[in-house]
């Protein structure tokens, strides 16, 4: 029996530790280096290529990461490419072609930031198989950015896309067929087409979720260049692509009744001229009221509480009209809330509004007490906004506070319910807690254009000129502000979108370059060239 000594197992021990450990060795250099292609069979940038398969090799092991986000065949394949090994590690991967191939075409496969190394996750960033079943591999390049036609949001992940404009070509074409040539922006706004022949081509941007690279205008956003694209002319001018959605067309959809008494009709297609008129003959007294829902698509019909199985409507809008029935079937009637739109101060530019759930139809302003800190009553007077809103106006002190009580039964609805008791405090500030913004726009072409101050995303004040002109906003919170202007083309005082058939841009919309700070007590003086 051989008898092996404490330090020969020791030896060993590290031996096969050593052997069995991944990674650096401890204190070395961190490997920062991409993956590198060490050879493809067929080799890359191939000719008269009528393979299957293609095997790609790497200097060490690599795994593929988001293969299904990053990877963008062009021109586009009917069937996805086949890639194995997925998942696991290893020097090569294989790509099998599924489809058959369009002679004297330039294909490129590319991964993006797919391949990295399988240690510390170094990205071969952009990597691209290329190859031809012609003679010659295209060499032509395009590139350009995209941007949000109305928002500053940058626009990643978006399909650029482009049509070879021949014979075959017409405007359907976005609708039922895929382009001559695809590519990607991946992570970033930038994009860029290479190994594209020459030719006239129609470059389009398109944000899918069901990334077919056939336009949808329900789910999709589209951006287009109008001028034609000439290979090579066009190849080192940068383009630049703003994305928008087209306005859709009218739908109405399957009205619902929420509560007895309470029928909300959805729509898509913006709600100008949209009107819902009553049908059935309904027993005395009826009443019934109409209101749209803040920057949604829907319009609530509350109606007095009545026996009866439906209601019919007539909705017309423009060239839109039809009949339509709502079943009626709740026997719960929704009870009354009432809310303020100040919570705790009153700055100076706010009114104070009481809004509720249901129409309004009594106010008994003997049950509401408004008194300041003095206790002392305050005047006020109660103005109704439409049938769900009241603004109750008063003239504020500086520094001072306030103390509203809405007692039991001063507001009634529609449904002759009544509120519980209501108590709003708040209070104002002094003017040195405000700030001022000195907007001095510079409108070099005399355009219409609607300037908007912006507090985040919403429109804290709105004006409209037509000329150079010094804006002052006045008594502002000091809090963050930008400023955009929309170059209102057709001067009806809202931003449009664009259009793909008739070929119309969404109407251009500036940001000033910097968001600022307003501080209190302070003076801010900003200029805002529009070109």
């Amino acid at each position: 029996m051989k008898i092996i000594s404490k330090t020969c197992v020791f030896f060993l021990v590290v031996l096969i530790s050593s052997c069995a450990r991944k990674g650096r060795p401890e204190g070395g250099p961190k490997d920062e280096d991409a993956p590198i292609m060490v050879t493809a069979n067929p080799p890359y940038e191939s000719i008269n290529f009528d393979k299957k398969t293609v095997r790609i090799y790497f200097d060490e092991y690599v795994v593929l990461k988001d293969l299904t986000k990053q990877l963008v065949v062009s021109p586009p394949l009917k069937n996805p490419l086949v890639i194995t090994p997925q998942g696991t590690p290893s020097k090569y991967f294989n790509i099998k072609i599924l489809d058959m191939l369009k002679p004297n075409t330039t294909y490129t496969f590319n991964f993006g930031n797919a391949i990295q190394d399988n240690n510390e996750g170094n990205k071969l960033e952009s990597f691209k198989y290329v190859f031809s079943t012609g003679t010659t591999i295209d060499s032509l390049e395009v590139s350009g950015s995209i941007t949000h036609s109305f928002n500053r949001e940058k626009e990643k992940n978006i399909s650029v896309l482009l049509y070879k404009l021949d014979s075959s070509f017409t405007d359907s074409i976005v609708y039922k067929k895929k382009p001559e040539y695809v590519t990607n922006t991946l992570d970033s706004t930038q994009f860029n087409f290479t190994n594209i022949k020459e030719g006239k081509y129609f470059m389009m941007a398109l944000k899918e979720p069901a990334n077919d690279y056939l336009f949808n205008p329900k789910t999709d956003q589209l951006g287009f260049i109008n001028d034609t694209i000439v290979l090579p002319r066009d190849s080192i001018i940068a383009k630049e692509i703003r994305l928008f959605k087209e306005k859709q067309p009218f739908v109405l959809k399957r009205p619902k009744e929420l509560f007895k008494g309470k029928l909300q009709f959805g729509f898509q297609g913006g709600k100008k001229d949209l009107e819902i008129k009553l049908l059935s003959k309904t027993p005395e007294p009826f009443e019934s009221f109409t209101q749209f829902e803040k920057e949604k698509d829907t319009l609530y019909y509350w109606h007095t509480p009545i026996e009866a199985d439906s209601l019919n409507f007539l909705v017309t809008k423009k060239d839109y009209i039809d009949t339509i029935t709502v079943r009626l079937r709740k026997k719960k009637i929704d009870s009354l809330k009432v809310t303020s739109s100040i919570s705790s101060v009153l700055n100076p530019r706010d009114t104070l509004f009481l809004e509720t759930n249901n129409p309004i139809k009594t106010i008994d302003s003997t049950k509401i007490s408004f008194v300041d800190k003095d206790t002392i009553n305050v005047p006020y007077k109660l103005k109704k906004i439409n049938s769900n809103k009241v603004a109750v106006l008063f003239e504020s002190k500086k520094n001072w506070n306030y103390r509203m009580q809405v007692l039991p039964n001063a507001i009634g609805d529609l449904y002759q319910t009544k509120n519980d008791t209501l108590n709003y405090q708040f209070g104002t500030r002094d003017v040195e807690d405000y700030g001022s913004i000195v907007l001095d726009v510079q409108n070099k072409k005399n355009k219409t254009v609607i300037i908007q101050l912006l507090l985040g995303d919403k429109v804290a004040i709105e004006e409209v000129i037509k000329s150079s002109k010094k804006i002052t906003y006045e008594l502002l919170e000091p809090k963050e502000y930008s400023v955009r202007a929309i170059i209102d083309e057709n001067e009806n005082g809202v931003w449009d979108t664009g259009n793909y058939l008739k070929r119309i841009q969404p109407e251009k919309v500036i940001y000033m370059p910097q968001e600022f700070k307003l501080r209190a007590n302070w003076i801010q003086n900003e200029i805002f060239e529009i070109e």
